[in-house]
């Protein structure tokens, strides 16, 4: 004779592990998706912006009060943050005065923390590209 088969109920009343990964993968997801989908808006005195790729900028000294433009520059590596100052307009259009707050190797050609340096509006981006730079982290870890 045989014996019936008792069903485990335990196993039958705990949650699949899947549905609660899926669960949490959704929950620490939608931020990302939300931030990459708002638009950013307008660029305005003490805002973070990051520079487009390798920018080569103009660096901007003040002196006894008045704003004196030379033609020393410095390099920004791609995505250096910046800290928007103020507005400058001139001949050649609106230009934006920050402070650069990171990436900074400190040797020259590339511009030392903390300088304030003059360039345009088509050198940098708003918001940093986050559903690209999670899928460059990805593909590095991968790629190894």
């Amino acid at each position: 004779m045989t014996t019936p088969s008792i069903p485990d109920k335990a196993a039958e009343s705990e949650p699949p592990l899947w549905s609660i990964a899926i669960a949490a993968i959704v929950i620490l997801s939608a931020p990302l998706v939300l931030y990459s989908l708002a638009p950013a808006g307008p660029i305005r005195p003490g805002d973070t912006v990051f520079s487009e790729g390798q920018q080569q900028v103009h660096i901007h000294h003040l002196q006894v009060g008045r704003l004196n433009k030379t033609d020393e520059s410095c390099l920004l590596d791609p995505s250096t943050p910046l800290i928007v100052i103020n507005f400058e307009t001139d001949q050649a259009g609106d230009s934006i005065v920050a402070q650069v707050q990171g990436n900074g190797s400190g040797e020259w050609p590339f511009c030392p923390v903390y300088t304030e340096i003059l360039f345009k509006t088509h050198q940098v981006f708003q918001k940093p590209a986050v559903i690209g730079t999670v899928r460059d982290i990805l593909v590095g870890l991968f790629a190894r």
